[in-house]
């Protein structure tokens, strides 16, 4: 398969309230990073660590929007839109669920560079809801690691 993009590190730090209790993960791993027709991309292999062992996962980012699509056993597309509620869905062994995702933010600061992107959003089966979910993604190339500010993506001197 040809491989699209620059090599980066990755860096996926999500926080999720269910039932009022939240939990706070992160995840350091490498991956590929490309524009194409206007929207962001970055692409990595999921781990055991996941839970998704054997997908390979690629956020699609363009302005307020962020596309979510996992490929592999754990098939799952869940679009994020700013102040937009859209059907996603996921792949589980007794088949797909179809899950409503109501974005409140997306921050997409992504250039050429790397940068980070951030999106909150909640989940809901059936008009119920399921958890609440922040997700922080910075992305690096590792030649310029040190050039770069993360939150703008500026260049530094």
């Amino acid at each position: 398969m040809k491989q699209t993009g620059q090599d980066v590190s990755i860096c996926i730090r999500t926080q999720t309230v269910v039932d009022g209790e939240e939990e706070t993960t992160e995840l350091f791993t490498q991956g590929r990073y490309y524009e194409k027709n206007g929207s962001w991309y970055i692409t990595y292999e999921e781990t055991e660590t996941t839970g998704y062992e054997g997908c390979r996962t690629t956020l699609r980012a363009q302005g307020n929007q962020v596309s979510l699509i996992r490929q592999g056993d754990y098939r799952s597309r869940l679009v994020v839109e700013e102040n937009q509620r859209n059907i996603g869905y996921y792949a589980t062994p007794v088949g797909e669920l179809m899950i409503g995702v109501s974005a409140r933010e997306v921050v997409n600061r992504l250039t050429p560079f790397g940068g980070t992107l951030e999106f909150a959003y909640a989940l809901d089966l059936n008009a119920s809801l399921l958890s609440d979910n922040r997700i922080t993604i910075q992305v690096s190339l590792p030649e310029i690691d040190t050039q770069v500010n993360l939150q703008t993506g500026e260049r530094t001197e």
